[in-house]
């Protein structure tokens, strides 16, 4: 027994000097940093520059050096934020059919609806500065272009709606400048500022005035959107047809009374009061005033 005791003690030292080691090597493995394996799978690229890019059929001068570099900053803005990219083609897909007819039935070139992507991202959103709807458009300035503007009704949420009154406001901007251009950059920061730029700094193009960056940007922006998405599979955007947002069909209904419950309203025809107002953003409140008896189309889906 003592002798076997004594054997165990000469292990003793043995024993300590092997844990001490193996706490070393365990510990040592979250300390070491692990070898860097460079990414081949990725890469990212520079943009060329067009030789030739327009707006609305009115060209930029990509012969002046700071022109060049202002579309190449939203082309690569644009091009690299590839989940708002994907999100503005499939929306595009959803909504364009009802944009494009509206501007052409008012003379109003294409492009313009590129104008409406960038200002909400084809969305009901409304900005800090209180502008609401696709089109972005300030309260004050709706009322001015013929929309019902309150708390019951607010027609800036309506796509058919907004599109016309943003035409009727880019068709008095084209008046006064003469420039499709100019009227684009006059949507962000309003005609009379832009027409004040235009007198201090004594210039006629957008190209050659020096405005806020917002403004400043606003039009090569629109027209990096439009390169993009007008050639998405050469930018890297790959996407099937499937992927792409459909707009359901719908049937039109007259209202020329106030509608008391609109949850009670939408069940008639199976519809939660959610798939009610996604087709309907514009009314307001659960109910609907119309004390004057005034005619309103709301959009049924027909399935």
């Amino acid at each position: 027994m003592i002798e076997s005791e004594s054997m165990k003690l000469k292990y003793i030292p043995i024993l300590v000097v092997f844990s001490i080691l193996s706490v070393w090597v365990y510990t040592s493995s979250f300390t070491e940093k692990p070898e860097v394996q460079p990414k081949t799978d990725y890469n990212v690229y520079a943009l060329e520059i067009p030789e030739y890019i327009d707006f609305a059929g009115e060209p930029l001068p990509l012969n002046q050096q700071d022109i060049q570099e202002r579309l190449d900053r939203e082309l690569l803005v644009n091009t690299y934020w590839q989940s708002n990219g994907l999100l503005m083609i499939k929306r595009s897909n959803k909504f364009f059919p009802i944009i494009e007819p509206i501007l052409e039935k008012h003379g109003i070139p294409n492009d313009f609806k590129y104008l409406a992507l960038i200002e909400s991202g084809l969305t009901n959103v409304t900005s800090r500065a209180g502008a609401s709807g696709f089109w972005q458009i300030l309260k004050n300035t709706g009322k001015e272009l013929g929309l019902e503007v309150n708390e019951n009704v607010d027609e800036r949420y309506h796509v058919e709606k907004a599109t016309e009154a943003a035409c009727k406001y880019l068709l008095q901007s084209k008046k006064k400048f003469g420039s499709w251009t100019l009227a684009a950059a006059a949507y962000n920061a309003g005609n009379g500022r832009i027409a004040q730029r235009m007198e201090e700094q004594q210039v006629s193009s957008y190209y050659d005035l020096l405005l806020n960056q917002e403004t400043g940007r606003y039009v090569f922006r629109i027209v990096a959107v439009k390169h993009i998405l007008s050639n998405a599979y050469t930018f890297g955007f790959n996407y099937q047809d499937k992927h792409l947002y459909q707009l359901k069909e719908t049937y039109k209904m007259l209202v020329d009374t106030p509608i008391t419950d609109i949850v009670s309203f939408a069940k008639r025809y199976n519809l939660s009061y959610k798939e009610f107002k996604i087709y309907n953003p514009w009314l307001r409140e659960r109910h609907l005033n119309n004390k004057s008896g005034k005619e309103y189309i709301i959009e049924i889906p027909k399935n």
